[in-house]
Protein backbone atom coordinates (compact mmCIF):
# COMPACT_ATOMS: atom_id res chain seq x y z
CA UNK A 1 0.00 0.00 0.00
CA UNK A 2 2.89 2.33 0.82
CA UNK A 3 4.44 1.61 -2.56
CA UNK A 4 1.13 2.42 -4.21
CA UNK A 5 0.88 5.76 -2.33
CA UNK A 6 4.49 6.54 -3.13
CA UNK A 7 3.86 6.06 -6.88
CA UNK A 8 2.59 9.56 -7.70
CA UNK A 9 1.76 8.83 -11.34
CA UNK A 10 -0.41 5.85 -10.51
CA UNK A 11 -2.10 7.72 -7.71
CA UNK A 12 -2.83 10.68 -9.98
CA UNK A 13 -4.30 8.38 -12.63
CA UNK A 14 -6.60 6.72 -10.12
CA UNK A 15 -7.78 10.07 -8.81
CA UNK A 16 -8.45 11.29 -12.36
CA UNK A 17 -10.48 8.18 -13.16
CA UNK A 18 -12.51 8.53 -9.99
CA UNK A 19 -13.19 12.21 -10.72
CA UNK A 20 -14.20 11.40 -14.30
CA UNK A 21 -16.69 8.76 -13.22
CA UNK A 22 -18.01 11.12 -10.54
CA UNK A 23 -18.54 13.92 -13.07
CA UNK A 24 -20.17 11.57 -15.59
CA UNK A 25 -22.45 10.06 -12.98
CA UNK A 26 -23.39 13.47 -11.67
CA UNK A 27 -24.07 14.75 -15.16
CA UNK A 28 -26.29 11.80 -16.00
CA UNK A 29 -28.17 12.12 -12.70
CA UNK A 30 -28.54 15.86 -13.17
CA UNK A 31 -29.66 15.46 -16.79
CA UNK A 32 -32.36 13.00 -15.73
CA UNK A 33 -33.65 15.46 -13.12
CA UNK A 34 -33.56 18.57 -15.36
CA UNK A 35 -35.80 19.49 -18.26
CA UNK A 36 -33.14 21.70 -19.84
CA UNK A 37 -29.35 21.23 -19.97
CA UNK A 38 -26.94 23.24 -17.87
CA UNK A 39 -25.84 26.63 -19.15
CA UNK A 40 -22.28 25.41 -19.56
CA UNK A 41 -23.44 22.32 -21.38
CA UNK A 42 -25.77 24.32 -23.58
CA UNK A 43 -22.98 26.80 -24.37
CA UNK A 44 -20.63 23.95 -25.23
CA UNK A 45 -23.19 22.35 -27.48
CA UNK A 46 -23.76 25.65 -29.28
CA UNK A 47 -20.04 26.20 -29.73
CA UNK A 48 -19.62 22.71 -31.16
CA UNK A 49 -22.61 23.19 -33.49
CA UNK A 50 -21.33 26.54 -34.77
CA UNK A 51 -17.86 25.12 -35.23
CA UNK A 52 -19.26 22.17 -37.15
CA UNK A 53 -21.17 24.51 -39.44
CA UNK A 54 -18.09 26.64 -40.03
CA UNK A 55 -16.08 23.56 -40.95
CA UNK A 56 -18.88 21.98 -43.02
CA UNK A 57 -19.49 25.09 -45.12
CA UNK A 58 -16.18 25.09 -47.04
CA UNK A 59 -16.23 21.30 -47.24
CA UNK A 60 -19.77 21.34 -48.67
CA UNK A 61 -18.80 24.11 -51.07
CA UNK A 62 -15.77 22.18 -52.30
CA UNK A 63 -17.75 18.94 -52.54
CA UNK A 64 -20.57 20.67 -54.41
CA UNK A 65 -18.09 22.29 -56.78
CA UNK A 66 -16.48 18.93 -57.50
CA UNK A 67 -19.89 17.38 -58.14
CA UNK A 68 -20.78 20.25 -60.48
CA UNK A 69 -17.53 19.76 -62.38
CA UNK A 70 -18.22 16.01 -62.61
CA UNK A 71 -21.77 16.65 -63.86
CA UNK A 72 -20.42 19.17 -66.35
CA UNK A 73 -17.93 16.62 -67.69
CA UNK A 74 -20.70 14.01 -67.96
CA UNK A 75 -22.91 16.54 -69.72
CA UNK A 76 -20.11 17.26 -72.18
CA UNK A 77 -19.68 13.54 -72.88
CA UNK A 78 -23.43 13.11 -73.37
CA UNK A 79 -23.50 16.17 -75.62
CA UNK A 80 -20.70 14.75 -77.78
CA UNK A 81 -22.49 11.40 -77.95
CA UNK A 82 -25.78 13.03 -78.97
CA UNK A 83 -23.97 15.13 -81.59
CA UNK A 84 -22.54 11.95 -83.11
CA UNK A 85 -26.01 10.39 -83.14
CA UNK A 86 -27.46 13.50 -84.78
CA UNK A 87 -24.75 13.28 -87.43
CA UNK A 88 -25.56 9.60 -88.01
CA UNK A 89 -29.27 10.44 -88.18
CA UNK A 90 -28.67 13.19 -90.73
CA UNK A 91 -26.58 10.80 -92.83
CA UNK A 92 -29.31 8.18 -92.62
CA UNK A 93 -31.97 10.71 -93.61
CA UNK A 94 -29.86 11.88 -96.54
CA UNK A 95 -29.30 8.30 -97.67
CA UNK A 96 -33.02 7.50 -97.36
CA UNK A 97 -33.91 10.61 -99.34
CA UNK A 98 -31.49 9.53 -102.07
CA UNK A 99 -32.90 6.01 -102.09
CA UNK A 100 -36.48 7.33 -102.22
CA UNK A 101 -35.64 9.56 -105.18
CA UNK A 102 -33.96 6.63 -106.94
CA UNK A 103 -36.92 4.41 -106.12
CA UNK A 104 -39.34 6.92 -107.65
CA UNK A 105 -37.25 7.13 -110.80
CA UNK A 106 -37.18 3.33 -111.14
CA UNK A 107 -40.94 3.08 -110.58
CA UNK A 108 -41.52 5.79 -113.13
CA UNK A 109 -39.35 3.97 -115.66
CA UNK A 110 -41.19 0.71 -114.99
CA UNK A 111 -44.56 2.49 -114.83
CA UNK A 112 -45.21 1.09 -111.36
CA UNK A 113 -47.27 3.26 -109.04
CA UNK A 114 -46.91 1.56 -105.66
CA UNK A 115 -45.23 -1.53 -104.20
CA UNK A 116 -45.55 -3.53 -101.00
CA UNK A 117 -43.02 -1.28 -99.27
CA UNK A 118 -45.02 1.94 -99.79
CA UNK A 119 -47.18 3.13 -96.92
CA UNK A 120 -48.45 6.18 -95.02
CA UNK A 121 -48.45 6.63 -91.25
CA UNK A 122 -51.44 7.78 -89.20
CA UNK A 123 -50.59 8.74 -85.61
CA UNK A 124 -53.03 7.92 -82.81
CA UNK A 125 -53.15 7.80 -79.01
CA UNK A 126 -54.19 4.91 -76.78
CA UNK A 127 -57.32 5.84 -74.84
CA UNK A 128 -58.33 2.53 -73.27
CA UNK A 129 -56.81 -0.79 -72.23
CA UNK A 130 -58.74 -3.20 -70.08
CA UNK A 131 -56.82 -5.07 -67.34
CA UNK A 132 -58.62 -8.34 -68.10
CA UNK A 133 -57.50 -8.19 -71.74
CA UNK A 134 -54.17 -6.41 -71.22
CA UNK A 135 -52.19 -8.63 -73.59
CA UNK A 136 -54.99 -8.85 -76.16
CA UNK A 137 -56.61 -5.51 -76.94
CA UNK A 138 -56.35 -1.74 -76.70
CA UNK A 139 -58.42 1.16 -78.09
CA UNK A 140 -57.06 4.20 -79.98
CA UNK A 141 -58.60 7.63 -80.70
CA UNK A 142 -58.66 7.43 -84.51
CA UNK A 143 -61.17 5.69 -86.74
CA UNK A 144 -62.64 5.49 -90.23
CA UNK A 145 -62.91 9.29 -90.48
CA UNK A 146 -59.08 9.39 -90.31
CA UNK A 147 -58.73 6.79 -93.07
CA UNK A 148 -58.31 3.71 -90.86
CA UNK A 149 -59.52 0.32 -92.06
CA UNK A 150 -59.70 -3.14 -90.58
CA UNK A 151 -56.51 -5.26 -90.62
CA UNK A 152 -54.13 -2.30 -90.84
CA UNK A 153 -50.86 -2.90 -88.99
CA UNK A 154 -50.12 -0.89 -85.83
CA UNK A 155 -46.63 0.01 -84.57
CA UNK A 156 -45.25 1.50 -81.36
CA UNK A 157 -41.69 1.88 -80.12
CA UNK A 158 -40.19 0.97 -83.49
CA UNK A 159 -41.90 -2.36 -84.02
CA UNK A 160 -45.21 -4.06 -84.80
CA UNK A 161 -47.57 -4.42 -81.84
CA UNK A 162 -50.76 -5.58 -83.57
CA UNK A 163 -53.43 -4.86 -86.17
CA UNK A 164 -56.87 -3.22 -86.29
CA UNK A 165 -59.75 -5.65 -85.82
CA UNK A 166 -62.60 -3.15 -85.35
CA UNK A 167 -62.86 0.37 -86.80
CA UNK A 168 -65.51 2.86 -85.75
CA UNK A 169 -65.94 6.46 -86.86
CA UNK A 170 -63.73 8.00 -84.15
CA UNK A 171 -62.08 5.01 -82.47
CA UNK A 172 -60.54 1.70 -83.39
CA UNK A 173 -59.67 -1.50 -81.56
CA UNK A 174 -56.16 -2.95 -81.86
CA UNK A 175 -55.56 -6.67 -81.43
CA UNK A 176 -52.03 -7.16 -80.07
CA UNK A 177 -49.62 -9.73 -81.49
CA UNK A 178 -49.45 -11.32 -78.02
CA UNK A 179 -53.12 -12.27 -78.06
CA UNK A 180 -53.89 -15.88 -77.29
CA UNK A 181 -56.95 -15.88 -79.55
CA UNK A 182 -56.53 -18.85 -81.91
CA UNK A 183 -58.61 -17.11 -84.61
CA UNK A 184 -56.37 -14.02 -84.70
CA UNK A 185 -55.10 -12.88 -88.09
CA UNK A 186 -51.37 -13.46 -87.76
CA UNK A 187 -48.64 -11.53 -89.54
CA UNK A 188 -46.82 -13.04 -92.49
CA UNK A 189 -43.11 -12.45 -91.91
CA UNK A 190 -39.70 -13.13 -93.35
CA UNK A 191 -36.10 -13.24 -92.17
CA UNK A 192 -32.75 -13.47 -93.88
CA UNK A 193 -30.99 -16.81 -93.45
CA UNK A 194 -27.24 -17.29 -93.12
CA UNK A 195 -27.07 -18.20 -96.81
CA UNK A 196 -28.58 -14.83 -97.76
CA UNK A 197 -31.96 -16.23 -98.79
CA UNK A 198 -35.32 -15.23 -97.32
CA UNK A 199 -37.16 -17.59 -94.97
CA UNK A 200 -40.92 -17.03 -94.81
CA UNK A 201 -43.35 -17.91 -92.05
CA UNK A 202 -45.96 -16.45 -89.70
CA UNK A 203 -45.96 -15.08 -86.17
CA UNK A 204 -47.83 -17.12 -83.57
CA UNK A 205 -48.09 -17.18 -79.79
CA UNK A 206 -46.95 -20.17 -77.75
CA UNK A 207 -46.97 -20.84 -74.03
CA UNK A 208 -47.03 -17.78 -71.80
CA UNK A 209 -47.44 -15.01 -74.40
CA UNK A 210 -44.21 -15.98 -76.17
CA UNK A 211 -43.90 -15.00 -79.84
CA UNK A 212 -42.65 -17.64 -82.26
CA UNK A 213 -41.69 -17.82 -85.93
CA UNK A 214 -43.62 -20.82 -87.27
CA UNK A 215 -44.32 -22.60 -90.56
CA UNK A 216 -40.83 -21.67 -91.74
CA UNK A 217 -38.98 -23.64 -94.40
CA UNK A 218 -35.22 -24.05 -93.79
CA UNK A 219 -35.63 -22.75 -90.24
CA UNK A 220 -32.26 -24.27 -89.29
CA UNK A 221 -30.61 -21.55 -91.37
CA UNK A 222 -31.98 -18.84 -89.07
CA UNK A 223 -29.68 -17.77 -86.28
CA UNK A 224 -30.08 -15.89 -83.01
CA UNK A 225 -30.23 -12.12 -83.48
CA UNK A 226 -31.70 -12.25 -87.00
CA UNK A 227 -34.34 -9.56 -87.54
CA UNK A 228 -37.91 -10.51 -88.44
CA UNK A 229 -39.88 -8.25 -90.81
CA UNK A 230 -43.34 -8.33 -92.31
CA UNK A 231 -43.28 -9.87 -95.77
CA UNK A 232 -46.19 -7.83 -97.15
CA UNK A 233 -47.96 -11.01 -98.24
CA UNK A 234 -50.66 -11.11 -95.59
CA UNK A 235 -53.58 -8.69 -95.31
CA UNK A 236 -52.99 -4.95 -95.35
CA UNK A 237 -49.49 -5.04 -93.87
CA UNK A 238 -46.74 -3.54 -96.03
CA UNK A 239 -43.38 -5.18 -96.44
CA UNK A 240 -40.41 -4.34 -94.24
CA UNK A 241 -42.01 -3.50 -90.86
CA UNK A 242 -39.86 -4.72 -87.98
CA UNK A 243 -41.49 -7.37 -85.81
CA UNK A 244 -38.59 -8.46 -83.60
CA UNK A 245 -35.40 -10.48 -83.41
CA UNK A 246 -34.80 -14.20 -82.95
CA UNK A 247 -33.94 -14.91 -79.32
CA UNK A 248 -33.57 -18.71 -79.29
CA UNK A 249 -33.86 -21.62 -81.70
CA UNK A 250 -34.76 -24.91 -80.04
CA UNK A 251 -36.75 -28.07 -80.80
CA UNK A 252 -40.42 -28.35 -79.98
CA UNK A 253 -41.75 -30.72 -77.30
CA UNK A 254 -41.83 -33.61 -79.77
CA UNK A 255 -38.35 -32.87 -81.17
CA UNK A 256 -39.69 -32.93 -84.72
CA UNK A 257 -39.18 -29.31 -85.77
CA UNK A 258 -37.35 -26.17 -84.75
CA UNK A 259 -39.00 -23.75 -82.34
CA UNK A 260 -37.93 -20.17 -83.09
CA UNK A 261 -38.71 -17.72 -80.29
CA UNK A 262 -38.83 -13.97 -80.95
CA UNK A 263 -38.18 -10.90 -78.85
CA UNK A 264 -40.76 -8.32 -80.02
CA UNK A 265 -39.37 -4.94 -81.11
CA UNK A 266 -42.56 -2.96 -80.42
CA UNK A 267 -43.61 -1.35 -77.15
CA UNK A 268 -46.18 -3.81 -75.85
CA UNK A 269 -46.03 -3.05 -72.13
CA UNK A 270 -47.17 0.57 -72.11
CA UNK A 271 -47.81 2.06 -75.56
CA UNK A 272 -49.26 5.56 -75.29
CA UNK A 273 -48.81 6.69 -78.90
CA UNK A 274 -49.12 4.33 -81.89
CA UNK A 275 -48.62 4.53 -85.63
CA UNK A 276 -51.24 2.96 -87.88
CA UNK A 277 -49.72 1.81 -91.17
CA UNK A 278 -51.77 2.44 -94.32
CA UNK A 279 -50.41 0.45 -97.23
CA UNK A 280 -50.46 2.37 -100.52
CA UNK A 281 -50.56 -0.64 -102.81
CA UNK A 282 -54.25 -1.12 -102.04
CA UNK A 283 -55.21 2.40 -103.15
Amino acid sequence: MKKFLQNKKLLSACIAVILAFTVIGGSVSLRNRRDTPLIIQSFGNDVVAVGTRIIDFPLSFVSGSLNNVHDLLNTQDENNYLKSKVTDLEQTKARNASLEAENKQLKSALKVKNTLTDYNIIQASVISRSPDSWTDLLVINKGSTSGLRKNMAVMSGGGIIGRLIEVNAATAKVELITTSDKSANRFAVEAQAINGKKVHGIITVIGNKTLAFTQAVDSKKLKRGAKIYTSGLGGNSPKGLLVGTISTTTHDTFGLSDLIKINPAGELNDPSVVSVIKRKVND
